[in-house]
């Protein structure tokens, strides 16, 4: 496979991917139980920032699909217009902090937590609503984001095991996961 033929692959990868983080969140916003959007929230869709921890490269396509539901969500009036900003940082840091940072996918597994938390909850109360603590409202957004990636860690480590699904990921580092 040539150089040109690679980044190619890769920029379809990374297409399909953010149209997967975007389809998932907009699929999940018809579940009216599942906040997308605010103080509490658990977007299933960050389940896909865990794939920055075998392929970096896929920071990119999570980034473009984190912008695209956030701008989503502005636009419909569930979510805000700083989420575009404040929100897809928080997943940039997040996937740069899982490829770079992270030994072990359980590590992995803290940053979007922490990032979203500290990042998201600050934009709340910075910018929404000032009466409620903002350590507060840290804690609710980071509670719903563990519930998130929980699922995705528990994903993952069955996914990993099947050597078709890792074939098809072609990790770049991590290619031999332990917890």
């Amino acid at each position: 496979m040539t150089d040109k033929h690679k980044r190619i692959v890769r920029i379809a990868q990374n297409g399909m991917v953010a149209a997967f983080y975007y389809g998932l969140t907009m699929l999940m916003m018809a579940v009216p139980v599942i906040s997308q959007f605010g103080m509490m929230q658990c977007r299933f869709s960050e389940v896909l920032v865990l794939f920055a921890f075998f392929r970096p490269d896929l920071t990119i396509g999570l980034t473009i699909g984190c912008f695209f539901a956030n701008l989503t969500g502005a636009l419909t009036g569930l979510g805000f217009p700083q989420d575009m900003l404040f929100g897809t940082l928080a997943t940039l840091l997040a996937c740069g902090l899982e490829a770079y940072a992270s030994p072990r996918l359980a590590i992995a597994c803290l940053w979007p937590v922490i990032a979203n938390g500290v990042i998201v909850g600050a934009e709340l109360y910075y910018f929404f609503d000032a009466s409620i603590p903002m350590w507060i409202q840290m804690g609710w957004v980071a509670l719903g984001e563990l519930i998130a990636i929980a699922v995705g860690y528990a994903i993952f480590m069955l996914l990993i095991r099947n050597h078709g699904f890792m074939k098809y990921l072609m990790p770049i580092r991590h290619a031999e996961v332990k917890w």
